[in-house]
């Protein structure tokens, strides 16, 4: 079904009347406060943590790093952008592998010998460009996250993939082509991974960073273990088990870099694989998502932070006693995140527009970014002394603002995390802080080409609206690409 495009509602109050009018329970501010006295502005400490704002930017691939897995031009120019921004909390900047045999594309950053002159390098460039915007670091704090991709491991060609599974999945085996007899990663290999997530950590520090993430969401290999009810051995079955892969590194990683922080990016909550309805491929479209059926899959045992007896639906039990353990490990930075862009992305980054390899939204895409908020609401009350870093927000476009300072003065959440709006509209958060406004022009508004690009071997970047992706070579191998994809001429 159609549904309302954010970008044609013009004013606050009619989007806030557009909310109540569909019963969906998002908070939004009537006016936004600038300057010093705003929700968005107010600094926060705990500890030996210290924030300047309430805005993060979230960790952006760009699909662009060398096959030896060095940053490019492309990658500083991000990079440089982010510290433009003005945010004060960086998580991540980028995914970067722990290996080569972890990598999700040829061209994403690994650690490898180079790798800390290479991070530290990049940390500088957004520094520089951070004090330049902003006229102080003060109050800003930088991360690395630290990945291994699992499942979704393709290090050496965009068209080969070359997974390293925990456990056989059955829908996603079946989707990706994983046979039966396929080996499983050995006990003996996933503490050689958290090794190298410890020497990642160790190198990051070197490089001057002041924290990582050990990457826990998406379906990536951290995230698999999490749901590895299925697994035998020491990191599958029980809770203990399946979260004895976070427990090694972070010991480890005080042992190697005692001062560096420790954060964690997590899917909170998931759902079971979509797939795009084929009743309307007939019609030469891809088609409203729906879910794999698992009727024959229940009790539901291939999640985490499902009801398994219903995985449509969340159950938030495990990932409270997640963030317990946060707590338990001393780690207070927690981004939280939903479910995977491989096989729900309406989950993870609502959007009205889908990725190639995508859906057409199964739901007001407005849903999806009350449901992630909810859950962060939720979990937050109950962990109020963790630092939560909520997403989802980029679909609110021109009511971003509105909203994120309605959500930290309320107690939502304590950072508004940006992803794909900072690759349209780095300036984001000083333009909202100063009280200029947003500039509508520069609005990101969910058309999924930042997506489309890499899954089909391109750089990502926001080809609509930067100038710098839109007159590029890759720009006209992308249109051919959707040109082909929709059956439409790309001429």
């Amino acid at each position: 079904m159609p549904y309302l495009h954010i970008g044609g509602i013009r004013g606050v109050e009619t989007f806030r009347s557009h909310l109540r009018k569909l019963r969906i329970s998002i908070p939004c501010d009537s006016q936004l406060v600038a300057g010093d006295a705003s929700p968005l502005a107010r600094p926060l400490r705990s500890d030996d943590i210290h924030l300047g704002n309430r805005f993060a930017i979230h960790p952006m691939e760009g699909w662009d790093g060398t096959a030896e897995g060095r940053p490019t031009e492309l990658t500083f120019r991000r990079w440089r952008r982010f510290g433009a921004s003005g945010a004060k909390l960086i998580w991540g900047g980028e995914a970067v592998a722990v290996r080569h045999e972890g990598r999700a594309n040829p061209n994403q950053l690994v650690i490898n010998q180079h790798a800390s002159t290479d991070l530290a390098r990049l940390r500088d460039a957004l520094v520089q460009e951070h004090r330049r915007s902003t006229g102080s670091v003060v109050g800003l704090l930088i991360g690395l996250q630290l990945t291994h991709s699992g499942r979704y491991s393709r290090p050496n060609s965009q068209d080969r993939p070359e997974p390293r599974i925990l456990y056989h999945h059955p829908i996603l085996d079946n989707r990706l082509g994983i046979p039966d007899d396929y080996p499983l990663v050995a006990d003996g290999e996933i503490r050689e991974i958290i090794e190298d997530f410890q020497r990642a950590a160790q190198v990051a520090h070197q490089a001057g960073f002041d924290f990582v993430d050990i990457k826990h969401c998406h379906g990536y290999l951290a995230h698999e273990l999490l749901s590895a009810h299925t697994r035998a051995g020491d990191y599958g079955g029980s809770f203990e088990n399946r979260t004895r892969f976070l427990r090694e590194i972070v010991e480890g990683v005080r042992g190697r870099a005692p001062g560096l922080l420790v954060g964690v990016r997590l899917s909170a909550f998931d759902t079971v694989p979509f797939r795009p309805d084929p009743k309307c491929a007939a019609f030469g479209k891809s088609g409203p998502g729906i879910p794999e059926d698992f009727s024959k899959l229940l009790p539901y045992r291939w999640g985490f932070g499902v009801n398994a007896a219903n995985p449509l639906e969340p159950d938030l039990t495990e990932p409270m006693q997640f963030l317990s353990l946060l707590g338990d490990l001393g780690i207070k930075l927690v981004n939280l995140s939903a479910g995977s862009p491989y096989y729900n992305p309406h989950l993870q980054r609502p959007a009205l527009y889908p990725p190639s390899d995508g859906y057409e939204p199964p739901e007001e895409p407005l849903l999806g970014v009350a449901h992630q908020m909810q859950v962060t609401r939720t979990l937050k009350r109950e962990f109020p002394h963790l630092i939560v870093v909520g997403s989802a927000y980029t679909y609110l476009q021109d009511f971003l603002p509105y909203v994120a300072q309605a959500a930290v003065r309320e107690g939502w959440v304590d950072c508004v995390g940006l992803g794909r709006m900072v690759l349209a509209y780095p300036t984001l958060p000083l333009d909202v802080i100063s009280g200029e406004g947003m500039q509508r022009k520069q609005v990101c508004r969910t058309f999924s080409d930042c997506t489309t690009a890499p899954r089909n071997g391109l750089p990502s970047g926001c080809y609509p609206l930067d100038a710098h992706y839109r007159e590029s070579a890759a720009a006209v191998r992308l249109k051919h690409l959707k040109g082909r994809q929709t059956g439409k001429s790309s001429a």
